[in-house]
């Protein structure tokens, strides 16, 4: 079967515009995410425990927590899990906490706080997920 040119030229556009699509998918995701704050000595107990506490304890605390994840002190909160750390510190971008966070993981079941929960808990603010992005990339104490 022989293409004409409007074919081939349908196919060049089509097959550029889905290679921009992929490429847009997997830029890295720190160019999407909210951008660290600049607030200088961001600490776990006077700026990021207030956001787990209002966000996150609910379900991240007590006996059974969810996913084993406790996020109610410092300590807990920086002990890794199963799969690893949630935290990478000096590395916001790629620390799990600010990308579940932020929701730009490709599975929604691991958003937090999840779309539809219980709880009616709203999902993060960029300012909320820049401070916890500043106390990472700032060591993350």
């Amino acid at each position: 079967m022989k293409m004409t040119n409007a074919v081939k030229l349908t196919v060049a556009a089509m097959t550029a515009t889905f290679g921009l699509v992929i490429a847009a998918i997997a830029q890295n995701t720190a160019d999407t995410l909210p951008p660290a704050s600049t607030k200088q000595g961001v600490t776990y107990a006077t700026d990021i425990k207030a956001i787990l506490d209002a966000s996150c304890v609910k379900c991240h605390s007590g006996d059974k927590p969810k996913a084993r994840l406790k996020l109610d002190t410092l300590a807990d909160t920086l002990k890794p899990i199963k799969g690893g750390s949630i935290i990478k510190s000096g590395d916001s971008a790629n620390s799990l906490i600010v990308k579940i966070t932020a929701h730009l993981t490709p599975d929604q079941e691991t958003w937090m706080p999840p779309l539809k929960n219980k709880a009616g808990i709203k999902p993060l603010t960029p300012e909320q997920i820049g401070l916890i992005r500043a106390w990472i990339d700032q060591g993350a104490k």
